[in-house]
């Protein structure tokens, strides 16, 4: 495959690396068509395969049906994505998405080794468990939910890089069949016991990688040290309530059965305030 041109798709005049993951790298782009019709902010995010996977059978399929999930969802905490194009003359084939301004997840994290107190934390959390839970009920899977696919904008949480997610049963079953297994890209610190195992990919998964993201806002720390999980006996996080505690250990359950909550539930556990309880006594 050629080298990444200057300009892709006859288009897109690429300006500079925003950053790079197992299967994307994502550049910051000018569009050249809205630019020629006077857009003053012609910009976008084009991702286009990395060099590990660009000789994969199935990196096309994969990348498009990364596409073909986000096209099917609309939400304010979700990336928007606008096409799926190819570059005939150079190879290439690439995403287009908007462009946003702001750290991932992760560079916050770095930032406050203690955690976020409550308030702080379900203002990142709650938009966060928007973003899944609306997916879900659209029948998507996102797969790598981790710090680093969680944007914080300047025009809010976004969810990004959807490119392990999955269908469920009966959603896009238009889609050509991929396989994953010649990927084995799963994060081991956010993916399931069970995915890790080789089982499917579930709402369950998800939850669990949810549980992992909220215990580390809460705490600054990661509940198995962003690996793999163990059988561990957990804390509860001081700037955790209880209450939100509950469901959050729910979510970590290592057991697939056992992990009897959805993100909808957790969504309602976040939002509620600690001092509701009491007044119900």
């Amino acid at each position: 495959m050629s080298a990444l041109p200057t300009v892709l798709g006859g288009r897109y005049c690429i300006e500079r690396l925003l950053g790079a993951g197992g299967m994307g790298t994502v550049y910051r782009a000018r569009d050249l068509l809205q630019e020629q019709f006077g857009d003053p902010q012609p910009y976008v995010a084009l991702k286009v395969l990395s060099e590990a996977y660009e000789q994969s059978p199935d990196a096309s399929a994969l990348l498009f049906n990364e596409y073909a999930l986000m096209r099917h969802l609309h939400h304010p905490n979700v990336l928007r994505i606008y096409s799926f194009d190819v570059d005939t003359t150079h190879q290439r084939v690439f995403m287009v998405m908007e462009l946003l301004r702001g750290p991932t997840l992760d560079r916050l994290l770095c930032e406050r080794p203690l955690g976020l107190g409550w308030s702080a934390l379900q203002e990142i959390a709650l938009p966060l468990l928007d973003a899944v839970v609306h997916a879900h009920e659209r029948g998507v899977l996102h797969g790598d939910l981790k710090p680093s696919n969680v944007l914080l904008s300047e025009d809010g949480v976004r969810l990004f890089d959807f490119g392990l997610g999955q269908a469920q049963a009966g959603t896009l079953d238009g889609l050509a069949p991929v396989s994953r297994s010649r990927v084995n890209a799963w994060t081991p610190g956010y993916a399931a016991p069970e995915i890790l195992e080789g089982a499917a990919l579930t709402c369950v998964a998800d939850v669990y990688a949810l549980g992992c993201l909220l215990y580390e806002l809460a705490s600054g720390k990661h509940p198995f040290n962003r690996q793999p999980a163990t059988r561990t006996r957990l804390k509860r996080p001081k700037n955790l309530p209880r209450h939100a505690w509950c469901a959050v250990r729910k979510a970590l359950a290592l057991d697939p059965t056992k992990r009897t909550i959805s993100a909808a539930q957790l969504r309602t556990a976040l939002a509620t305030q600690p001092g509701f309880f009491a007044k119900l006594l």
